[in-house]
């Protein structure tokens, strides 16, 4: 298994530029081939006067602006592209849904940690709309980040449909790291069960010759995404693998506790499946 090509959200805003070096990087890092794609839309309703009512001349200007704002996001999406091979696509429409549909040609997704400056959901992709949508895995960097190492990786594991989804979208980068700690963070009681999951998964990813161990560390579940962290930085991992949990609800997505903390502060690049 590998990845054959990588997706990412080109947009002209110029502080999107370290998410294209780094889609462009794990690209030439698998031979894969980069999907680039640029997506916004007219804001209908910042166009509207106070009776609903659009004028002609304010939908020209708007398609205008969105036109020119494709055509800048390609050209940086081409110039930090550099020698992988790669596409373009534009595309008009809401961002998150478009790319999660386009993501059906793409095996990994490289998203923004974070909204940039003057976003709008018409112009930039939300990475929790992304993770739970799409239905591929999507590496999240940390501000400033461009170089993913991988060559010690944390797993953390939970033992649900996510962990297990995540873990083995993740075996491209897993086989490439000269190690991989899978570790689950537990109350006392649970201690023996944890250390036999952790054990399985480690003697599982063995099989498909990843260098991997088990960890299990006793702590509060509030605390689950600090202890995560803690073990990362221990072993000199910059990549943690993680199930993501969540769903919509009254158009907001609720995510569970660790997958918030990843997202809104993340101190390393992680790799999400849902």
């Amino acid at each position: 298994m590998t990845y054959t090509t990588v997706l990412v959200h080109a947009e002209s805003n110029p502080q999107a530029a370290e998410r294209l070096t780094l889609a462009a990087q794990i690209a030439r890092k698998f031979d894969a081939s980069l999907l680039g794609v640029g997506v916004e839309m007219v804001d209908w309703m910042g166009l509207s006067d106070p009776y609903g009512m659009v004028a002609a001349e304010w939908v020209a200007l708007a398609r205008e602006q969105v036109d020119k704002d494709l055509a800048t996001a390609e050209a940086l999406f081409r110039s930090h592209a550099g020698a992988a091979r790669h596409e373009w696509l534009a595309l008009s429409e809401a961002p998150a849904p478009a790319l999660s549909r386009t993501a059906r040609r793409a095996d990994l997704i490289v998203a923004g940690c974070a909204p940039l400056d003057d976003t709008a959901p018409l112009r930039t992709a939300d990475a929790a709309e992304l993770i739970l949508q799409s239905g591929r895995p999507v590496l999240v960097a940390p501000p400033g980040a461009v170089d993913l190492r991988a060559e010690r990786v944390l797993v953390a594991w939970k033992d649900s449909r996510e962990a297990r989804r995540a873990t083995a979208d993740a075996l491209p980068f897993l086989k490439r790291a000269e190690e991989v700690v899978v570790m689950e963070v537990c109350d006392a009681e649970g201690v023996y069960d944890a250390e036999q999951r952790t054990l399985e998964v480690a003697r599982h990813l063995q099989g498909h010759g990843v260098t991997a161990r088990p960890r299990v560390k006793v702590a509060e579940a509030a605390r689950a995404g600090v202890e995560l962290n803690i073990e990362a930085e221990a072993i000199g991992a910059d990549l943690i693998v993680s199930g993501a949990y969540g769903h919509s609800r009254l158009q907001e997505w609720v995510l569970g506790g660790v997958t918030r903390d990843f997202l809104r502060r993340p101190e390393r690049f992680v790799l999400f499946s849902h």
